[in-house]
């Protein structure tokens, strides 16, 4: 099963503790909670790991992982869906959270008005452009980000329920 060959790549308690980079993180970081595959720690998890994924684009994983520890989510989750984001997928996520940014936030065409092209060592307009589209884009990923995570956290509670439901079933169901 999926789950199983998953559970084989994460690091035991005690290859953590071992670590002498992480050493001295040891009760914050070994709390079995935190690496349990329970339904709301995995839900909180992957949430934050989409969430990060798509709103910042360096430093996903320490960020989603800091997060899981302070609220109690599952780690290997929080860190491994920040990677929903990747050279792939980055360019069409970033320009469709401009063209959201844009229709949100009214700007025409979300860059400052033409200006002559750099010449001389004047990188002024270069600037310019590069604020122009940072406010539209911010504002895009930040809505995405947070209806990405709020959904994922839904599905994955939706998801478990329903395969318990099933599991349950099957095993009130006799067989034939």
């Amino acid at each position: 099963m999926i789950l199983d060959r998953l559970t084989h790549l994460v690091p035991t308690r005690e290859q953590l503790a071992a670590n002498r980079c992480l050493r001295w993180r040891g009760p914050l970081l070994l709390d079995p909670r935190l690496w349990r595959w329970s339904r709301r720690g995995v839900a909180r998890g992957v949430s934050i790991g989409v969430f990060f994924g798509l709103l910042v684009p360096v430093a996903q994983i320490p960020l989603s992982v800091v997060t899981a520890v302070a609220l109690r989510a599952c780690i290997p989750a929080a860190a491994t869906r920040t990677l929903v984001t990747n050279p792939l997928t980055f360019p069409p996520v970033y320009f469709a959270a401009y063209k959201l940014g844009l229709w949100v936030t009214g700007d025409a065409a979300g860059v400052v008005p033409q200006q002559p092209t750099i010449q001389d060592g004047d990188e002024r307009s270069l600037w310019q452009k590069i604020a122009g589209i940072g406010r539209p884009l911010l504002v895009g990923l930040a809505i995405t980000a947070t209806i990405a995570g709020l959904a994922s956290y839904v599905t994955i509670n939706l998801g478990w329920y329903g395969w318990l439901a099933i599991r349950r079933r099957r095993r009130r169901v006799p067989h034939a």
